[in-house]
């Protein structure tokens, strides 16, 4: 993973996975690549969907999904992941609206687009690539994407409407996640029975509460991995057993170790 702190927090990832299955989770930002080998299949949208070699796969924020290879040799790929105010002001300047830009698909067969994703990410990759050919680029790959296949009607998302329980049980979760909260008290600070906050939970957003909690604390070790702390304190810090626990989980959610993953960073 590479993070572009001068490109407004883009990410880029290069990655190659046989076996890796990734659990049910969502980003709060666009994550929008291309399939360089073989098929990554996933459960998008109600839908089971492939995406193969030369194709373009990409989930918008907020809703859940999983990953696994869809062939026998697994799956290679090169991915974007794009904060939500970086789409949002390209889609301002070319669909003359305000709002995010809506997906409608999980998979787009355009390999003019996904020969482009390939040759921008290659580019931001690349230290000595000029900072504004970087931005240049990349300006130019969200205007093909948003403008050959965004839709048409504007406005908030999905997770924008959620149940007001849901919300404030995001926000409690979002807040306590280093400590071993129970769902009892979630749904008390939520103002539903345990029972009906799951089904509300998972009906608005795609995961369990537990999951949500669980991607929450991986996301916050990712944050931390950046810096000094031993990887152990980290682990504690954000609510896992113990390293052993945040290796398994982080790996399911990011398809690296932390290990590898802050190897990345410093590389």
């Amino acid at each position: 993973m590479t993070a572009l702190p001068q490109l407004g927090g883009v990410e880029l990832l290069r990655a190659r996975y046989v076996t890796q299955t990734f659990s049910r989770h969502f980003h709060e930002g666009y994550a929008l690549g291309c399939i360089e080998a073989g098929a990554m299949g996933f459960r998008y949208l109600g839908q089971n969907v492939v995406a193969a070699r030369g194709q373009v796969n990409l989930v918008v924020p907020g809703e859940a999904h999983d990953g696994h290879g869809a062939v026998s040799g697994g799956w290679a790929y090169r991915m974007f992941y794009l904060p939500p105010e970086a789409v949002a002001g390209a889609a301002g300047e070319l669909l003359a609206r305000t709002g995010l830009p809506d997906f409608r698909m999980g998979v787009i067969d355009d390999p003019a687009l996904a020969d482009r994703i390939r040759l921008t990410h290659h580019l931001l990759e690349r230290p000595q690539t000029p900072l504004m050919e970087k931005e240049t680029r990349l300006m130019g790959l969200l205007a093909q994407w948003i403008g050959r296949w965004a839709e048409e009607r504007g406005g908030p998302r999905r997770t924008g409407r959620e149940h007001r329980a849901v919300a404030r049980a995001r926000e409690v979760i979002r807040e306590a996640y280093g400590t071993d909260l129970s769902l009892a008290a979630l749904a008390l600070a939520a103002g539903l029975s345990p029972w009906h906050l799951v089904r509300v939970f998972e009906r608005a957003t795609g995961v369990t509460p537990h999951a949500y909690l669980t991607q929450v604390r991986a996301e916050r070790a990712r944050q931390q991995l950046a810096g000094p702390d031993r990887i152990a304190d980290i682990a504690c810090e954000c609510g896992f057993a113990d390293q052993a626990h945040l290796t398994r989980l982080f790996k399911r959610q990011t398809g690296m170790t932390p290990g590898n993953f802050r190897k990345n960073l410093q590389n």
